[in-house]
C-alpha cells in the first residue's frame, strides 16, 4: 500500500527561502561588484598583489633576478637612492644599464646616505651618471637648490641635473610652482646647463603641465604600452618601479631613453670651452 506523503506545514518551509533568495542575490551583487572593480582597477590590484608578493619574498633574492629590457629602446637606465643599499656596479653595468640617476638630496637638510658611494661607484663602472633631487613642495626652493648645488659636484661629461616634483602634500599650488621655478633657475645658472623635471604622469597633467614646458621631461609612467604624451614632450620614460637589473638585490626603477646612444651622450654637461662657445 503506498503512503501519502506528509505536507509539511508552509511555514516550515517559507523561513529557508525568505532567507536564501536575498543572500543569493547579496552573493550575485557581490561578485558583480568585485568583477567590475576588478576590471576597472586591474593594473593597481595587479600591481599591489607583485609588490606584496616582492616584500615577501625579498629576502630570498640573490642580486642577480633580471627584468627584461624594454622592446623598441636601445638605451636603458635605472635611479637609485639608499634604498637599493650596497649596489655592484661593475655588475649593473655588464647588464646593459647605460645611465642612473642617483638621489643626492632632499627637501632643505636631507643627504641620502649613499650618494657619495654610488656617485663614485657608478662613474668608476662606465655607467652615465646624473643626480637627483627631491623637492619639498612646502619648502623655500632657494634653500632647496643650495642644498643640492652643495652636495652634487656635477662636471662635464655628467647627465644634467634632475628635479623630482610628486610629492602630492602641498598648501598652495602657486608657491609650490613658484618654488620648483626657482629650483630650476638657480641651480641651472650654478651649472651652466638646463635640469631635467621629473614627475609621474597624473601630478604632471594636474599641476605642472604648461609651466615648465621649456625643461626636458622625465616622465614616470607605469601600466601603460607607452606614455600618454606626444613623443616630443618626454626625453627618458620611467615604466617601472619594480624591476630587478643584476647587481641590485631588490626592486629597482627602470627607464628608457628617447633616442640612441649618442644623443645621450649628446645630453651630457659639456666640456667648459664648449659651454663658453655656446649662445645664452
Amino acid at each position: 500500500m503506498l503512503k501519502t506523503p506528509t505536507k509539511r506545514p508552509a511555514s516550515s518551509r517559507r523561513p529557508a527561502a525568505r532567507w536564501r533568495r536575498p543572500l543569493g542575490r547579496a552573493a550575485l551583487l557581490l561578485a558583480l561588484v568585485l568583477l567590475l572593480g576588478y576590471g576597472f582597477y586591474r593594473r593597481q590590484i595587479n600591481r599591489y598583489v607583485r609588490r606584496a608578493y616582492a616584500t615577501l619574498t625579498l629576502s630570498h633574492l640573490t642580486g642577480r633576478e633580471k627584468t627584461p629590457l624594454l622592446a623598441g629602446y636601445s638605451v636603458h637606465g635605472i635611479d637609485v637612492s639608499a634604498y637599493q643599499g650596497r649596489i655592484d656596479w661593475p655588475m649593473v653595468a655588464r647588464h646593459q644599464v647605460r645611465f642612473a640617476f642617483i638621489k643626492a638630496t632632499e627637501g632643505i637638510t636631507l643627504h641620502d646616505s649613499r650618494f657619495r658611494a654610488n656617485w663614485q661607484a657608478a662613474h668608476r663602472a662606465g655607467v652615465y651618471r646624473g643626480a637627483y633631487h627631491y623637492f619639498q613642495p612646502n619648502y623655500d626652493g632657494a634653500q632647496q637648490a643650495d642644498l643640492f648645488v652643495r652636495t652634487v659636484p656635477l662636471a662635464p661629461g655628467d647627465l644634467p641635473p634632475v628635479l623630482d616634483v610628486e610629492a602630492p602634500q602641498f598648501h598652495d599650488v602657486a608657491y609650490m610652482r613658484r618654488n620648483v621655478a626657482t629650483w630650476l633657475r638657480l641651480v641651472e645658472r650654478h651649472y651652466g646647463v638646463r635640469p631635467i623635471l621629473y614627475s609621474n604622469y597624473t601630478f604632471y597633467k594636474r599641476y605642472l603641465a604648461g609651466h615648465f614646458d621649456q625643461y626636458p621631461l622625465w616622465l614616470a609612467h607605469y601600466e601603460v604600452e607607452t606614455p600618454q604624451l606626444p613623443r616630443e614632450r618626454w626625453i627618458i620614460w620611467q615604466h617601472s618601479d619594480e624591476a630587478h637589473v643584476p647587481g641590485i638585490r631588490g626592486a629597482v626603477d627602470f627607464n628608457v631613453f628617447q633616442g640612441n646612444f649618442a644623443n645621450l651622450l649628446a645630453l651630457r654637461i659639456p666640456a667648459a670651452d664648449k659651454a663658453a662657445q655656446s649662445p645664452d
